[in-house]
């Protein structure tokens, strides 16, 4: 069986490829985020070399209309990315393709890409989360097998953590609530308080105490409201050193109310390059897709 994935990147990309019934990637290539006629024509030029193609999963940055009985089901709504605002992604690969098409997040198709690579390894992990930071805030839930949150995905982007004492005087970038977590620890927030990207303030800044503090908050809210076996943190905020700041301050506001196990192992980076997951999970998802409606 022959698979097709597209997935949005962090990187204003998208990326296309192809693999077979078993999530093995065959093909793959990149393509800039333009406008969506130029972009979306060459990813159809792409699946068109493919002849035998049985499904094809995507996945996108959002926010998305994932409500499938609304009448724009399949499309990109108020996205801050320029040009790609309304955009029918889903309806436009449908007219072109009369294959199935599964259509999920960009988070959800990473979180059902670490899923499904546990399987792979035999360690299957049956409930997890996967929380991305960067632009902005985004959580994928899986809970076997199944994605949590039918009206649209889980927003734990726009919760209120409790203000650390050191940043009480920050007012938070977050149009909607001002100091909601994205609007305290995304890539546009960290560069509002410090005038630097990200990757250019030094590693011992105290903003970085900040912002782990804020992480740990949401990762004790998904371990109370969730229990999941597992949270992966991704995105381009956390890497090694952040993420045992957020560990530690995790432990702290937890302090052993539930057993977690080892947080080294409870809290991780992902398995893998996002992309990769992204696209093995929307390969499983074709996969499911093209089943379901085999079985109709």
């Amino acid at each position: 069986m022959l698979l097709g994935s597209l997935c949005t990147t962090d990187h204003n990309q998208m990326v296309c490829a192809v693999g077979d019934g078993k999530c093995n990637i065959l093909d793959r290539i990149t393509i800039d985020l333009s406008t969506p006629a130029v972009t979306l024509k060459k990813v159809i030029d792409y699946f068109d070399g493919f002849d035998d193609l049985a499904a094809i999963g995507v996945s996108s940055f959002g926010p998305l209309e994932l409500r499938t009985y609304s009448s724009q089901y399949g499309y990109i709504k108020e996205s801050s990315r320029e040009n790609w605002q309304n955009v029918n992604l889903l309806g436009t690969l449908r007219h072109h393709f009369k294959i199935p098409i599964s259509f999920t997040t960009d988070v959800n198709s990473r979180a059902y890409g670490e899923y499904i690579q546990s399987i792979l390894q035999d360690d299957p992990i049956l409930a997890l989360s996967y929380i991305t930071i960067s632009d902005g805030v985004g959580v994928g839930i899986v809970n076997d097998g199944k994605f949590v949150g039918t009206m649209g995905s889980p927003e734990i982007g726009h919760i209120i953590p409790q203000r650390h004492v050191d940043d009480m005087d920050f007012p938070g970038v977050c149009p909607y609530q001002s100091d909601c977590l994205e609007g305290l620890v995304s890539t546009p927030a960290i560069e509002a308080r410090m005038g630097q990207k990200p990757e250019e303030i030094s590693m011992f800044n105290p903003i970085w105490d900040i912002v782990a503090y804020y992480i740990a908050q949401s990762l004790v809210q998904t371990t109370v409201f969730v229990r999941p076996q597992k949270i992966i943190l991704g995105g381009s905020i956390v890497n090694e050193i952040e993420l045992q700041k957020v560990k530690e301050q995790f432990k702290q506001l937890l302090n052993n109310y539930l057993n977690v196990g080892d947080v080294d192992q409870y809290i991780t980076l992902p398995s893998c390059d996002e992309d990769k997951l992204a696209i093995i999970g929307n390969l499983a998802l074709a996969k499911q897709q093209f089943y379901s409606q085999e079985v109709r």
